[in-house]
């Protein structure tokens, strides 16, 4: 018997503005990107926007991540509760890619110029408890990628709801049962690159004599979508005291440009009265592979965090991630949020 093994399509490589997929926030990020269902800061503007219904009090929150390949990836956001109506929060996230040579099929070592590539998404997002269990919250976003002369654009929705079901509650108290969290990111239009790189003169008649070569034309470049993502998670809290809170968490991420994958994590919370929080947090981040394959590939993460009491009910937390990307090498975020 002979058995035929067929290969899965997952699309790779097939969208645009893929630095949408990054994962903001140093917390999330050491617990393995398992958010979804945790989601209760400024970072909710990128996990799940019904998270930032969580907040009682402006709060704001700054990330530092430098990306692979000298790459630099920086996020502000901040958020304000409006009484009776909700809390509006905002958001950009920009990526640096640095300086490079420009090249030709002529000067393949350089033309003595440099070029420099961007990326930049603005967020707007509103979310709203509709009840004391149930939180839902939405994003529009404005994303832009550059590249030297040449730019695209495009706008997208981002959609997400926050349960409390209030079942294994292990402390009795119904905020300490169990969360279930969904999103949907970057549902929008297409983004199409275009400038005056695009524009480069043709030889019309290649083999004929005359007065050809300096035809004006313009490449035109195809559509491509946004890497549109669905997660599901849930969140639970096995211990959950005045002294310390223990959460487990697992997400389950379907994207348009992969395969699935499952992301787990874990946050120690320890409290320390008339000083703040000291957190230790560790996960595991689902890798390219698919996810019902026997080669599944996971990479680590890990990390601490420290919040600061003052001035009464005033915040301000520091935050550490260390992940591991397989042969890309490791990345480590800071991040600092305030509230006050």
């Amino acid at each position: 018997m002979t058995w035929l093994c067929g290969q899965t399509i997952n699309r790779y490589g097939t969208t645009a503005a893929n630095f949408l997929e990054i994962g903001v926030g140093s917390g999330p990020s050491a617990m393995g990107e398992a958010y979804v269902a945790v989601a209760n800061d400024v970072s909710s503007i990128y996990w799940n926007p019904a998270g930032l219904a969580s907040l009682s009090k402006p709060s704001a929150l700054f990330m530092v991540q430098p990306w692979l390949v000298d790459i630099d990836m920086l996020f502000a956001g901040a958020a304000i509760v409006v009484p009776r109506v909700g809390v509006f929060g905002i958001g950009i996230t920009q990526l640096d890619y640095g300086e490079m040579d420009v090249t030709t099929l002529e000067y393949q070592d350089g033309t003595g110029e440099k070029f420099r590539a961007t990326d930049m998404a603005a967020s707007f997002t509103f979310s709203r408890k509709i009840v004391p269990w149930f939180s839902f919250g939405s994003t529009l976003k404005y994303v832009k990628s550059n590249i030297w002369h040449s730019s695209a654009s495009a706008f997208a929705v981002d959609l997400g709801v926050l349960v409390n079901t209030k079942f294994f509650s292990f402390s009795g108290e119904d905020k300490n049962g169990m969360n279930i969290g969904m999103s949907i990111s970057n549902f929008g239009t297409r983004m199409k690159y275009d400038g005056i790189d695009n524009y480069q003169p043709i030889d019309i008649s290649e083999f004929e004599e005359g007065n050809y070569g300096d035809v004006a034309g313009q490449f035109r470049t195809s559509e491509w979508e946004l890497p549109l993502l669905f997660r599901i998670g849930v969140s639970i809290k096995p211990i959950a005291t005045s002294f310390m809170n223990l959460t487990l968490a697992a997400d389950a991420l379907h994207p348009n440009n992969n395969a699935e994958s499952v992301n787990v994590g874990a946050a120690l919370d320890n409290k320390i009265p008339g000083f703040g929080e000291i957190s230790i947090r560790g996960g595991m981040k689902g890798g390219m592979n698919n996810l019902f394959t026997e080669n599944t590939d996971f990479g680590v993460t890990a990390g601490a965090g420290v919040k600061f009491y003052y001035l009464g009910n005033r915040v301000i937390t520091i935050d550490y991630a260390y992940k591991t990307m397989g042969v890309l090498g490791n990345v480590q975020t800071y991040t600092v949020g305030f509230s006050i």
